[in-house]
């Protein structure tokens, strides 16, 4: 859109929510429209104006070891997964479970418990390049009895057993470049480079996203990227615009904008967000950057 008074904006139509959080958040939706109560294991969606909008709606946040009492509540697993564990809990406690783990890291769990299997019969090691402590991570590896190892930075291999055939996975949301990265550390490492296997599991949908932005950024003068202070996808995606664009700027609600960004005046602004960004949150930090230059002198 265009304002009277300012700057071309545009809304990025290929960021916001990837096809798990929007199934996910669906879910929740169907459930909640059904006036059942619905528990959130952990934040369905790492952004803050998305949660309160879903809690506004009925939806509870906790984790399974503070379950509330009342069994008839249905609980939810996140698009992030869980591991085995959790789901032996919610049936150990005959309690209603909807399940929406994407489909594209269920798929990458049970390749990674295959790996795991195949691996101790073998001798060798599982890891998993990914963000320490973040729940899908959690699950990876509770695919394993938490066995495999986490590599976070490259400088870690120093950790992984350098004479073990090694079988290398990622967390969905990483970077391909530091992937990249993690493989060149560890065939340097590692014995012989022919004892890691890579699978690139970085999620389609997510890694294509990357050069798309870089090329979002430099269309425009000035970006505003929209994504909740907790999406490690949001970080990841916020430094690849700010590389291609350093005039870019980091906001979780519109009341975030601060008017001294826009002196000088850019002729162009994009706003983008991560894949827990929702559409409805860039429009109103669409609306409420335009809104900014009716007030310009």
């Amino acid at each position: 859109m265009t304002t009277a008074q300012g700057p071309h904006i545009e809304i990025d139509q290929k960021s916001g929510f990837c096809f798990g959080v929007s199934r996910a958040v669906k879910l929740a939706e169907e459930h909640l429209a059904q006036g059942g109560g619905l528990t959130s294991i952990g934040a369905i969606v790492h952004n803050e104006e998305e949660f309160k909008r879903l809690k506004q709606l009925g939806l509870h946040s906790t984790q399974l070891d503070k379950l509330p009492e009342d069994k008839a509540q249905t609980l939810l697993f996140r698009a992030h997964g869980e591991p085995p564990s959790s789901y032996q809990q919610v049936k150990r406690e005959g309690r209603q479970l909807i399940d929406a783990t994407c489909p594209v890291v269920r798929k990458l769990q049970e390749r990674v418990h295959k790996a795991w299997e195949e691996m101790k019969a073998e001798g060798g090691q599982v890891l998993i390049y990914g963000k320490k402590g973040h729940a899908e991570v959690a699950g990876l590896l509770g695919q394993t009895n938490n066995e495999a190892l986490v590599l976070q930075f490259p400088e870690e291999v120093k950790v992984v057993d350098r004479h073990k055939k090694t079988v290398l996975f990622s967390q969905t949301t990483m970077s391909r470049s530091g992937l990249e990265q993690i493989e060149a550390a560890l065939r340097e490492h590692l014995e012989h480079p022919d004892l890691l296997k890579s699978h690139r599991t970085i999620c389609a949908q997510v890694g294509n996203r990357v050069p798309h932005l870089k090329k979002f950024a430099n269309k425009h003068d000035l970006l505003i990227f929209v994504a909740g202070k907790e999406s490690s996808n949001g970080k990841v995606l916020f430094e690849v615009c700010r590389a291609n664009n350093p005039r870019t700027f980091f906001i979780s609600s519109p009341e975030e904008l601060q008017k001294p960004w826009f002196e000088p005046l850019p002729a162009s602004i994009g706003i983008c967000g991560a894949t827990s960004t929702p559409q409805w949150l860039m429009e109103q930090v669409a609306a409420a950057t335009a809104a900014l230059f009716t007030r310009f002198p």
